[in-house]
């Protein structure tokens, strides 16, 4: 473990607690009042316990104290250190003890926003908080679709979805919080966060505090030095390790160099808490979930997970820095999208797991997006649920087939067959007189490529619903897939759209998606899911395809066949937390049937009627 003070220049303080106690006799109660403010200003520990019943372990303390005191506040630190609790007790002191402040507070996703704002919302409830179910009741709580809002007296904590700039930019917030920094953009933080923090809310009240100081100055009854220091809008970052190529590794390194820099002209003060579990007191984990996480973890993943280490890239057959490079920027380009455009292209893959057990495999579904002019797909829509019933993702992908109208579906055989055939069956799918039928050609021998897709040119009929491709896994196709997905993103034909902002993001969030209806989180939520938590879902499930795409390994049997799976020791973790390769495997057929569309429709379809041809017996 090791400190650095750094070159920032020092704020001025005194010893509060030293000068209170020279202080005598009797305390009128407005002086009484500022002792007190002061007083707690100078020892945050003991206000939390008074107000929220938590006693702070020494690094708990030290984090909030530099909240308070410093401009930029950076934490990368180990899954498992209660970063987003810490955090809460900090936005319960800081608004407090600042009324009238504004506090934003944001997320990669609405719903780990909203988890901040529940840790304060279900501290009120114990009974060692008192003080604090006083401070905030039922009242002070509004908790909206797009907006969640608690008063601590005229202080507001609010959060907001990331994808609504415009509400974003409406707001003139002292203090900006990102918990999960590393899943937001470099474009969103310092197009959209940043500008606002570089602006002061109480621009009127600096000004006449400054002009009555300049008189007392002129009086000779105040010093310069004894003038009010003002404090800078403050952005408060919360995250795990990140890999070295991405945004969070050059903020990092802003951060550090404004710290050491001797030579900068701002005042403004910066901090990073850079923590490995091992530097946390011992009690605070389960060693033996440790011990396993080392046991089943790849060292790479251990050390972002765990050590808080920034590692360069991903160890497996498919590079992260290239799927990285193969993801549009937020706000350019192709975003996802909750239903379908009139007229586009699309294909929908889907790997399928029967099981309804919590550590079974995923149920998943891709909606590839096809670009004819670019001849680029984009996957724009994922959908990938482990232990759910049969019946919720037949309606899912009744949605998927009403919502975009796929040109092809691509299932793998093995539960293809079963599923496809329990879909058609379905009360939703005969309602609808909806009858996927499939084009059984087999695409496996090289030689007759050719032949084959003049086939499945032929047979292949949208008005028909003839779309579906039932493809088995044979050694050869598996390798010839992923070296076709390898390629794609090597010369990027094959693209992952971008989380959907502003315009998008009310564009998306506006579709009539039937949310309420429609299981497709993975976690329980305490309150009603909505369009929002169904549109930043979307671009949670796509990252998840590049994770478990950069933890495949190639391997060779015995045989000479190579196998393309999960590293040894994650095929052996067990439950529900257990690693997996589905949303991997989905993309894979996705990015085949692709390929099958391309070739397809190059290919002349052949007249369907025959020909007599006479002959002489």
């Amino acid at each position: 473990m090791g400190w650095a003070q750094g070159a920032q220049p020092q704020k001025r303080s005194g010893h509060i607690n030293k000068e209170l106690a020279q202080v005598e006799g009797f305390l009128e109660e407005k002086d009484a009042k500022l002792w007190l403010e002061k007083f707690f200003r100078e020892n945050l520990a003991l206000l939390s316990k008074i107000l929220t019943g938590v006693e702070l372990l020494e690094f708990q303390s030290m984090m909030i104290k530099a909240m308070f005191n410093v401009d930029y506040f950076l934490a990368i630190c180990s899954r498992g250190s209660g970063k987003s609790f810490i955090c809460a007790i900090f936005l319960i002191l800081y608004a407090s003890l600042n009324q009238g402040i504004k506090i934003g507070i944001i997320a990669n996703s609405f719903r780990q926003s909203r988890l901040l704002m529940q840790k304060i919302i279900d501290l009120r409830h114990d009974p060692k908080a008192k003080f604090l179910a006083q401070m905030i009741t039922d009242k002070d709580i509004s908790l909206k679709n797009d907006e969640w809002v608690i008063r601590i007296g005229r202080s507001q904590l609010i959060c907001l979805p990331t994808g609504d700039g415009s509400k974003l930019r409406g707001y003139r917030f002292k203090v900006m919080v990102i918990d999960e920094l590393l899943l937001l953009s470099s474009k969103l933080i310092n197009e959209v966060i940043r500008p606002f923090l570089s602006t002061n809310t109480d621009v009127t009240e600096r000004k006449k505090v400054r002009e009555a100081e300049d008189i007392l100055v002129s009086q000779g009854k105040l010093e310069d030095k004894d003038r009010i220091q003002w404090g800078n809008n403050k952005l408060i970052g919360l995250s795990s390790a990140s890999y070295s190529f991405e945004y969070l590794k050059t903020m990092y390194d802003e951060y550090e160099k404004a710290i050491l820099d001797d030579k900068r002209s701002d005042n403004a003060k910066y901090s990073i808490f850079h923590i490995s579990y091992d530097c946390l007191p011992a009690e605070l984990y389960d060693q033996a979930l440790i011990a396993s996480a080392k046991a089943q973890m790849s060292e790479a993943q251990f050390g972002r997970e765990f050590l808080s280490q920034f590692t360069d890239d991903s160890s497996g057959y498919f590079k992260m820095s290239k799927m990285i490079a193969c993801t549009y920027q937020d706000g350019e380009g192709q975003c996802v999208e909750a239903m379908g455009e009139k007229n586009a292209t699309y294909i929908i893959s889907g790997d399928i797991s029967w099981s309804e057990s919590d550590g079974s495999d995923d149920f998943v579904f891709h909606v590839i997006k096809y670009f004819k002019e670019s001849d680029i797909g984009v996957v724009v829509h994922s959908y990938a649920l482990p232990g759910t019933a049969m019946k919720e993702h037949i309606k899912y992908f009744h949605f998927l087939y009403k919502a975009f109208s796929p040109e092809l579906i691509i299932f793998d055989f093995m539960g293809g067959v079963q599923f496809l055939s329990a879909a058609n069956e379905s009360e939703l799918f005969k309602s609808d007189k909806i009858e996927i039928k499939t084009i059984d050609i087999d695409v496996e021998d090289p030689t007759k490529y050719q032949e084959d897709l003049k086939s499945i040119r032929n047979a292949h009929n949208v008005a028909d619903n003839r779309i579906c491709i039932q493809r088995k896994p044979s050694g050869n196709f598996i390798r010839q897939a992923n070296e076709i997905l390898q390629a794609a993103f090597d010369h990027k034909r094959l693209m992952f759209a971008s989380m959907a902002i502003d315009d998008d993001f009310v564009r998306q969030t506006s579709m009539p998606v039937p949310v309420k209806e429609l299981k497709f989180l993975r976690e329980k939520m305490a309150i009603e899911q909505n369009s929002v938590d169904f549109v930043e879902n979307l671009r949670d499930n796509i990252k998840m395809i590049k994770i478990q795409c950069g933890l495949i390994e190639v391997a060779s049997t015995p045989q000479g066949n190579q196998t393309f799976d999960l590293p040894l020791n994650l095929k052996r973790q067990r439950g529900a937390g257990k690693a997996r390769k589905d949303s991997y495997s989905a993309l894979v057929l996705g990015n085949w049937g692709l390929q099958i569309y391309r070739d397809m429709m190059a290919t002349p379809k052949e007249d369907e009627y025959g020909t007599f041809e006479p002959f002489i017996c």
